[in-house]
């Protein structure tokens, strides 16, 4: 198999990494990139190709997106309260904007 070959990913791996792929470039990141950081993510949470054969799969361990939830809410609780308050408040007047136009 040449290096690179996405054959022994699950369908679902192969969805994975096209959706993180898709928010890095969304994000500015060149798509060369984003195909290697998403293929990257998806190798650390499920530890690679899962394809076919009984007791060859192992679980995912989400283990980036829990870091990224984690990271988000350091941040979040770093600001004070009337800063989060505000930034609340804008979030839901441009959602209702947004909803109703």
């Amino acid at each position: 198999m040449p290096r690179g070959d996405k054959d022994a990913y699950t369908d679902k791996q192969k969805r994975k990494a096209e959706h993180i792929e898709e928010s890095y470039e969304s994000r500015g990141v060149s798509e060369k990139e984003a195909e290697r950081r998403a293929w990257a993510t998806v190798n650390k949470e499920s530890g690679g190709g899962n394809k076919s054969g009984s007791g060859r799969g192992k679980p995912d361990t989400h283990e980036a997106a829990e870091k990224g939830g984690r990271k988000g809410g350091a941040a979040s609780a770093a600001r004070p309260k009337a800063e989060r308050s505000a930034s609340a408040r804008k979030a839901a007047k441009t959602r209702a904007e947004h909803d109703h136009s």
